[in-house]
Order: C-alpha cells, then structure tokens, then sequence
C-alpha cells in the first residue's frame, strides 16, 4: 500500500471538513494499531475496528450517526461512537487504546474508512452520518 503507512500517512479531513489530521496502520505491542496524529496529540485504536465497524455497519443497513465525543463524555446512545466503546462491539468495549485518548471513534475512523473505499460518510457542518459501501 502507497499510503497510511508511517512514512506515507493519508492526510485525512473530519467529516465537518474543519480540521486536518493524519492516519496510518502501525504494529505495537504484538497488535495492529491505528495511529491517528491531530496536531501534537496522537491517538492509537486497535486496527481491528475498521473491519469490525464495517461489519457492523452492513448488518446495519443503514446511515449511523457518528455521534463523536471525547472519552471523558457520554456517547449518544444508537452512534458510532457509542458502538465504539460498548461492551457488545467485537472487543467487548473501546477500540481507542490510550487512557484518556479513547474517544473521538466517530471523528477520527470514518474518514479512514471513506479512504479504503469501505463507507460513505457526509460532511455536514454537524450531526454526520455513515454507512458501509
């Protein structure tokens, strides 16, 4: 793959279109990870959500709120954000791997998958949505 590796992240935008970030697929720790870098901070997911998440949105069938919020804040309830931390997703809570980073699944993943071609996400000042491809 040309792009999303450390030397060659995808330069990505989220989905309001207001900040710029960047993403690439990494190893630590024995596991896949997401490294997703917005300014000086940088976020790790479990590599794993990407497939899972597209899954989940199949069986879905439908537009999903991404409902993005920090880890220190309630998802709303029926959000991507929400499936990103409950005990019922495929790893049996959250995907964001850093202690007080977690959150912002619905933000940072999304546009991730619109770039690997496996959703479609809309760009709205607010309220955004997605659906698998």
């Amino acid at each position: 793959m040309s792009a999303g590796t450390k030397e060659k992240p995808w330069k990505l935008k989220t989905p309001p279109l207001t900040s710029d970030f960047e993403a690439y697929k990494d190893h630590k720790d024995g596991k896949d990870i997401l490294v997703v870098t917005v300014g000086k901070t940088v976020l790790h997911y479990d590599y794993q959500c990407i497939n899972d998440l597209h899954q989940m949105l199949k069986k879905h069938g439908d537009w999903m709120e991404l409902g993005s919020a920090d880890e220190q804040k309630d998802a709303k309830p029926d959000t991507v954000e929400a499936w990103g931390r409950s005990e019922s997703n495929p790893v049996g809570g959250w995907y964001g791997m850093k202690k007080g980073l977690r959150g912002r699944f619905g933000m940072y993943v999304p546009p991730v998958m619109e770039q690997l071609g496996l959703a479609e996400v809309e760009h709205n000042p607010r309220s955004n949505r997605m659906k698998a491809k």
